[in-house]
């Protein structure tokens, strides 16, 4: 069985499933904590948490020692807020604290939690590992995480660390209620009939966890993996869930991508006006209507990932959110 791992991010969702399945799996496992809340969230997924925090290269080092493996999973994910800069920091500025600090702690391998939005596909384009990045972003998060990749597998080569990339799409599933996946239960739930037809891309968070244990056993170095179970249009979202729940959403009006342009500077003003954030800006919208579309098949090569049927995943996050309360259950 593999060494003692360290996971940074493990009290939040992709972290924290990651977390879990390490500790199911008998493993010891630590978890960088910045806060009392965060200790305790790793304590109950199986975890002994370590106060650190990824900008405190000293704190990273501490955590490593002794460790075989170091899961980078930490990371902050936003659009439309005003200020950046905490996010470049995290994202960029520690994923290069942490690639330094396994060098000092004699890391075996860093599995790094990428994102396939650091691909950089044109519209329309499939991503794909090898596919050359369009040359300019949607969105200051999209950059963070582009640039992000860059210095991690740098710093590692200059370094000689072994590192791992995984890219997962958007990561959905039971146990998360917020982001992308508002979308999801404001459609079962009536509260959302405006929509735009876009490709969409998901992996399972099942899958995304299991795609991070086997990067770590199998996974080339200085290799990238794209996770993505399946691609689907919004309409083939919607009629899927009206299958699945009898008719959910009932109605959906689609709009042209220019009303969704429009509203995007119309939320930004309003936004710049009140000095607060918006879900709605320029950046949101351009992100939405190029829409993504990934092939995940490598990691089900070279690493044995096998992803989830679309349907399943869709019936086992609707059951979850109907043991809470939160949607009507699947039929």
């Amino acid at each position: 069985m593999p060494g003692l791992a360290l996971v940074t991010g493990g009290s939040g969702f992709v972290g924290g499933a990651l977390l879990e399945a390490l500790a199911a799996q008998g493993r010891e496992v630590r978890a960088l904590a910045r806060t009392k809340d965060a200790m305790a969230a790793v304590e109950a997924r199986g975890g002994r948490p370590v106060r650190g925090d990824v900008l405190d290269i000293g704190s990273l080092v501490e955590g490593m020692r002794g460790c075989e493996v170091v899961f980078h999973a930490a990371g902050v994910n936003a659009v439309c807020v005003r200020e950046r800069r905490p996010m470049y920091r995290v994202n960029v500025e520690g994923s290069g604290n942490v690639i330094r600090a396994a060098r000092v702690a004699g890391v075996g391998r860093v599995v790094y939690t990428s994102s396939a939005a650091a691909i950089g596909e044109a519209r329309g384009a499939v991503g794909r590992e090898d596919t050359p990045h369009r040359g300019w972003y949607l969105s200051h998060y999209e950059r963070s995480k582009h640039l992000a990749e860059r210095r991690v597998l740098a710093w590692a080569r200059s370094l000689g660390v072994d590192v791992v990339c995984v890219n997962p799409s958007s990561v959905q599933g039971p146990g998360r209620t917020g982001g992308s996946a508002r979308l999801l239960l404001d459609l079962v739930n009536g509260r959302l009939p405006v929509l735009v037809d876009t490709p969409l891309s998901i992996v399972d968070v099942a899958d995304c966890t299991q795609g991070h244990l086997l990067a770590e056993l199998r996974g080339r170095s200085g290799g990238r993996y794209l996770l993505n179970g399946f691609s689907v249009t919004a309409r083939q979202a919607v009629a899927l869930l009206r299958q699945m729940t009898g008719g959910s959403p009932a109605r959906a009006w689609f709009v042209p991508g220019w009303v969704v342009r429009a509203a995007g500077e119309l939320a930004e003003g309003v936004s710049a006006l009140g000095r607060r954030d918006l879900p709605l800006c320029r950046e949101a919208a351009r992100t939405l209507l190029h829409g993504h579309r990934y092939d995940g098949s490598l990691a089900e090569r070279e690493l044995g990932l096998r992803y989830t049927p679309m349907e399943e995943t869709v019936r086992r996050t609707l059951s979850w959110y109907a043991e809470r309360g939160l949607a009507p259950p699947p039929l």
